[in-house]
């Protein structure tokens, strides 16, 4: 029987001791080697081309050449999928929107726990990067405003989107081309909990709508985007004619916390068929039950399609599961929303 080819992986980062760490870290998996690393974007770009890596992990600030620089010169050319390393900074966001497929914070170096914890997480990561597609992304449409219909007119509504490994520029392109006069909408992003704020106000300040990472007992409003926090699960309750949202800890739910899973369940319980659910790119199969909870209470359910996701994860077990009434491109998963609301 013929051994499984181990996923190929090049570690880049300008410090030794780092190099070393994530080395040793993930060599403990049998699953995985790293054929080398590499202290900056030019030493990187040799080996890339001597090694052929499936995964490459990246630093964003090096010497010479910054990550986010390198990763957008290096894609179109060699597309490699990229996980990229990095201190607590929204600059991870504009190396996801560079073409990097994750992203993970650097561990307390000097805590043992921190780094066990972490190098756990980037095996994990890196798994789902060695099957993700490194898609070109492209502009959203502008928002279209929409005078004939009052923001009022949905307090009824609310939609629930989830999302896993390259959803931040999903949801993005998303929520970005969509008009103020929305129902409100609950996000889950598997996501860790310090970047979930920074995520939210980078949503707040490229869209019409306003973004903001929930908080226990915010309620959904028109017009009004919440995203669950990077370490509590959110669901949903009706509370007389308004929904309202509860952050909490718990255990993970398929892996993840918070889970798409519970979020789609309590909207399902909670709003029935005044509800839409949607359904992007990630590892896995949260969120696919959950959506399939909603529809049959008589939600409407949208499922990003094979070609535009990073990883056709929880899309492709939604779909399969019969969850999803319609499957589209990223880029149409604006205008079927509105459609559907119509």
């Amino acid at each position: 029987m013929q051994a499984k080819r181990k996923i190929k992986v090049l570690v880049v980062d300008d410090s030794p001791l780092f190099r070393e760490v994530l080395s040793r870290g993930i060599a403990t998996d049998d699953e995985l080697v790293v054929v080398d690393t590499a202290k900056d974007p030019y030493d990187a770009t040799n080996k890339i081309l001597k090694y052929r890596p499936d995964v490459m992990t990246c630093d964003i600030q090096m010497p010479r050449m910054d990550g986010i620089e390198f990763i957008r010169q290096l894609l179109p050319q060699y597309p490699i999928p990229v996980i990229v390393i990095s201190t607590i900074s929204g600059a991870v966001f504009d190396a996801m929107n560079a073409g990097a497929v994750d992203f993970i914070a650097k561990p307390n170096i000097n805590s043992a726990d921190s780094v066990e914890s972490f190098i756990y997480e980037l095996i994990y990561k890196i798994k789902a990067a060695s099957t993700a597609k490194v898609v070109s992304q492209k502009t959203a449409a502008p928002a279209a405003e929409s005078e004939s219909r009052a923001v009022v007119s949905y307090a009824d509504k609310i939609i629930a989107i989830g999302a896993s490994t390259g959803g931040t520029e999903a949801i993005s392109q998303v929520i970005s081309s969509l008009p103020r006069s929305m129902p409100g909408i609950v996000i889950v992003q598997h996501i860790p909990p310090m970047f979930s704020r920074m995520f939210a106000q980078r949503l707040d300040a490229t869209s019409l709508l306003e973004v903001k990472e929930a908080r226990n007992g915010d309620y959904v409003e028109p017009g009004k985007v919440l995203i669950a926090p990077g370490d509590r699960h959110m669901r949903v309750r009706k509370i007389g004619d308004r929904y309202k949202v509860e952050c909490f800890e718990g255990e993970k739910v398929n892996g993840h916390c918070p889970s798409v899973d519970v979020l789609f369940d309590s909207v399902a319980r909670a709003a029935g068929a005044n509800a839409i659910g949607i359904i992007l790119t990630g590892m896995g199969y949260d969120g696919a039950k959950g959506l399939l909870e909603m529809k049959k209470h008589g939600a409407k359910t949208i499922g990003q399609d094979e070609a535009s996701s990073v990883v056709y994860g929880m899309p492709k077990v939604a779909y399969n599961i019969g969850a999803v009434q319609k499957q589209v491109p990223l880029d149409h998963i604006a205008a079927t929303l509105i459609s559907m609301l119509q």
